[in-house]
């Protein structure tokens, strides 16, 4: 795989710092049941690296701790890791909201027909991975098959209330493909919420429309087809300066598998940690982050280029 952070290092993105802390955004590893293309974090089947049982308490004392309002877990598949339904619980019982990045193909597999009805039990927010409500860009980008089996995972999430019931949000993930922005948030959801209600009768909440990094697998592909210097200036040349104060580095703090500590996922992927220190979540239990300045690259301008992308969806 060709690395492209030598090439994101020479950056005049604007400098940036943090606000109040609100929300762990938890990697609890990068095991997946599935190996996408647009994948920041290289997911796949092969990847044995998994959040340990001690780190997970490490997690759960500083959310408690730092008065974490959301929970974000992601993965690989989060919730392949054995430690996943204690972390969640343990969480709700505390009443920190918790998110959890479902690829939906894992509702499928052998081993976790628990997880549906687990997550309504909890009340759990649902955002899920659906790149396209067509099957041919679906299974382009994320494998043959996944089209289908994403489907049976939204039915099922349905028909545990999941986009029905005001208490079971599920939202949708849009990933463009090529050389591309995400187009409108608002137009996009109102062609996915048609198309998905007249083919299949499924309903969701909101769909998030989020910019593909140029980092890991999708920059290697980039940098493999000669495309990545062309990439870099759409995303530059669609900056905008309002979207620098609702990114969600701000509030945010990313925590990789083993527990260190980074600005972002993205940063996570780069190995760049935050305040360019190697610290571990133990460390930081009684820590005022507020106003500590965010490492920034040439991969930043992927929050901020057009109407803005974060986990959240678009910013404006």
């Amino acid at each position: 795989m060709k690395d492209t952070l030598p090439l994101l290092r020479d950056t005049d993105f604007p400098a940036i710092r943090r606000d109040k802390l609100q929300t762990l955004q938890v990697n609890l590893g990068y095991l997946c049941n599935q190996q996408c293309l647009h994948c920041h974090v290289d997911a796949s089947p092969r990847r044995t690296e998994i959040m340990d049982e001690q780190t997970v308490q490490t997690v759960i004392d500083f959310m408690l701790q730092q008065s974490i309002t959301t929970l974000d877990l992601t993965g690989g598949a989060p919730e392949m890791n054995p430690s996943f339904r204690r972390l969640v619980e343990t969480a709700r019982r505390h009443g920190i909201h918790v998110i959890d990045r479902c690829n939906l193909t894992i509702v499928t597999e052998p081993g976790y027909a628990w997880l549906v009805d687990f997550l309504a039990q909890q009340q759990v927010e649902v955002i899920a991975s659906m790149p396209c409500y067509l099957q041919d860009n679906v299974d382009a980008q994320r494998g043959k098959g996944v089209y289908d089996k994403s489907i049976q995972g939204l039915q099922r999430l349905n028909q545990a209330g999941f986009g029905r019931d005001p208490a079971l949000p599920l939202n949708l993930v849009y990933n463009p493909q090529g050389l591309n922005l995400p187009p409108s948030q608002t137009l996009l959801q109102a062609d996915y919420k048609r198309e998905l209600k007249q083919r299949f009768d499924i309903d969701f909440n909101q769909l998030f429309t989020i910019a593909n990094m140029p980092i890991k697998r999708f920059g290697s592909a980039l940098l493999s087809r000669g495309e990545f210097d062309d990439y870099m200036q759409l995303l530059k040349s669609s900056h905008q300066v309002d979207n620098l104060s609702s990114v969600m580095c701000r509030t945010l703090i990313s925590v990789d598998w083993r527990g260190y500590v980074y600005d972002c996922d993205f940063n996570q992927m780069l190995g760049l940690p935050a305040a360019n220190q190697k610290r571990h979540l133990a460390d930081l239990m009684h820590a005022d982050l507020s106003g500590e300045p965010i490492v920034v690259m040439e991969h930043c301008y992927g929050c901020t280029a057009g109407q803005g992308s974060s986990c959240g969806g678009a910013l404006a």
